[in-house]
């Protein structure tokens, strides 16, 4: 993340900016492939979407994440030490061969980023996905006096010098079936979150045990060279299977299942404790593109930052160690907070905005199948029945193995009771925003019912 020579840092870009939440709200152009067409070669289907969501609940799925998520290579005697000092994790089990998602906050408690840590050998750890995470790590390790060393690789779209990496996911109850078929030697017992080094086609790959919405699966990396022969492989291994390759639609929508709520807005644009961080940062970071959009309109950018709480990280972070926002979030868990539910749309509301759109009077936002969210970073109003704003909906889409609209939302804990009524307020005021990919409408009011997150795992115990 050095700076070109001559470029503005992300703080003085800032002072430019005399509105903050309107510049993000109106002006942006998101930087994930999620949002733009064209920063990654996978294809948006390689069948239909519909077929490769249920796969990942009937039969298997490989989803290729070989080009959206930036990775960072961590090696040094002062590394784990660094680590511990970032995040709000535990470390007191944490050996070579596990995993763990690693999340980080400002001084404020407030979330700037998350991301999966491989824990690879002695002094050395892997970071895979989270832009804001990996930056935030990357300052630490250059301003902060630790003996380290880092690597970065960054998605294909900004990567001139190409991916080092293959990533593919495997998912679904045939997953154990065809890992099994296709690895050299014994199969190793691989708990949940903890990895292994194995062999597929003569090629050394690293797989380890992961869900993506749900279920049983399996995350393999390896040298990208051998990636064309290891996807052919597990293909093969898996047709008799129901194994399906997967594309963006499919992989991104499944959030809504497994309840993961992907880049929350990085808490970093106005603590003075982050000045430096901002001076550090170029002006052409994935922070100075951020995006809003929804309902929620606030007039304070802090009023969109999140908590670990509010993604349902709390269930990670540990007081067992002095960690950057450690004293500012054990105040904070005395006091009143939200929590991470699922919301299920009401059908008659979901069919009303569709019909609108047949009609003569404005129509409202329209709900896109299956990724319904339409910026990087999404809120919207959640009510409760008296009108009280009790929290925000984030990540929506729509599931082909559940057959409803979903969205994953954080709410105030006392109304997190599955089954109470709410409404989210789709689509945004005074007819949208500025975003160029944001038609004109009206808002529609959409009653929903408050339900168990993650929503899959809820599911597969109730059909058990």
């Amino acid at each position: 993340m050095n700076q070109i020579k001559g470029q503005p840092s992300l703080e003085e870009f800032l002072k430019g900016i005399p509105d903050l939440v309107d510049y993000f709200y109106n002006d942006t152009t998101a930087p994930h492939s999620k949002d733009r067409s064209g920063l990654t070669p996978v294809p948006a289907e390689f069948g239909n979407w519909v077929d490769e969501q249920k796969a990942w609940r009937d039969g298997a799925v490989l989803f290729d994440q070989s080009h959206h998520m930036p990775e960072l290579f961590l090696k040094g005697p002062d590394a784990f030490r660094m680590l511990n000092r970032i995040g709000i994790n535990s470390f007191e089990k944490f050996v070579p061969g596990k995993a763990k998602q690693f999340v980080a906050c400002n001084h404020d408690g407030h979330m700037i980023g998350e991301c999966v840590l491989f824990y690879l050998g002695e002094n050395s750890f892997e970071l895979v996905s989270g832009m804001h995470m990996q930056n935030w790590v990357e300052y630490h390790a250059t301003t902060g006096g630790y003996d380290v060393t880092i690597e970065r690789d960054l998605p294909t779209s900004v990567n001139p010098q190409g991916r080092t990496q293959f990533r593919f996911g495997l998912d679904g109850p045939a997953s154990d079936e065809i890992f099994a078929a296709v690895i050299e030697g014994p199969e190793p017992n691989i708990p949940f979150f903890n990895f292994a080094r194995v062999r597929i086609a003569g090629c050394d790959v690293l797989a380890l045990r992961h869900g993506m919405a749900g279920g049983r699966g399996v995350e393999l990396a390896g040298r990208i060279a051998d990636g064309p022969k290891v996807r052919e492989t597990l293909l093969k291994a898996g047709a008799s299977l129901g194994l399906r390759p997967g594309g963006t639609l499919a992989y991104f929508s499944g959030n809504s299942e497994g309840g993961w709520m992907p880049y929350p807005l990085p808490a970093v644009y106005t603590a003075a404790e982050l000045k430096a961080y901002r001076e550090w940062l170029p002006s052409n970071s994935w922070e100075s593109s951020s995006q809003l959009g929804g309902s929620f309109r606030s007039q304070r950018i802090e009023d969109y930052y999140v908590t670990p709480w509010d993604m349902g990280y709390d269930r990670i972070l540990k007081f067992d160690h002095d960690f950057i926002g450690s004293e500012a979030l054990q105040r904070a868990a005395e006091g009143p907070r939200r929590t991470a539910v699922t919301l299920v749309w009401n059908v008659d509301d979901v069919v009303d905005i569709f019909r609108s759109q047949l009609e003569d009077e404005l129509p409202y936002k329209q709900l896109r199948f299956p990724m319904a969210s339409y910026s990087f970073q999404q809120n919207d109003e959640v009510r409760d029945a008296s009108g009280e704003l009790i929290g925000l909906s984030n990540f929506c889409g729509y599931s082909a193995n559940e057959r409803k609209v979903m969205s994953l939302a954080n709410i105030a804990r006392d109304r997190a009771t599955p089954g109470l009524d709410v409404t989210v307020t789709w689509g945004e005021p005074d007819g949208g925003s500025r975003k160029r990919h944001v038609e004109r409408h009206r808002q529609k009011i959409v009653r929903a019912q408050v339900a168990p997150w993650p929503y899959a795992m809820a599911s597969q115990r109730r059909s058990t």
